[in-house]
């Protein structure tokens, strides 16, 4: 159930948004247990100007193909699943072509119950008593 958005600079081809799309899912299905057909993103890509991306941060240097990875899920991944995510994040990316300190992730963390996934249902809410 996790809501991925993926933002980019617009000289990131879509081809590459994509392939950027697919290593962040294979990431998801083998550090986090989601389900393979449970894939929701948006590609966002972004004229200059209008992602901004610090060069440098904690020592990690970023480069112009930096890309702002935000992962919203439900609550109860260890550190450990989450170390184990961004690490596969990393490594699958890098075989689609991006550098791994381009990849700047950030992980919400939600109650079940605020998710909805049409028919105005709330799929993991326990039903009304």
């Amino acid at each position: 159930m996790p809501f991925v958005r993926i933002d980019l600079p617009d000289t990131v081809s879509q081809e590459d948004a994509q392939a950027l799309g697919d290593a962040v899912h294979q990431a998801l299905v083998a550090s986090f247990e989601v389900p393979p057909d449970d894939r929701f993103q948006v590609l966002a890509r972004h004229p200059p100007g209008a992602l901004v991306c610090t060069p440098a941060y904690l020592g990690v240097q970023h480069s112009a193909r930096a890309a702002l990875v935000q992962i919203t899920c439900s609550f109860g991944r260890t550190l450990a699943h989450k170390r184990a995510l961004y690490a596969g994040i990393a490594q699958n990316a890098t075989r689609a072509g991006f550098a791994a300190a381009d990849l700047i992730v950030h992980l919400v963390e939600t109650a079940r119950e605020n998710w909805s996934f049409g028919e105005g249902v709330a799929h993991y809410a326990p039903a009304a008593s």
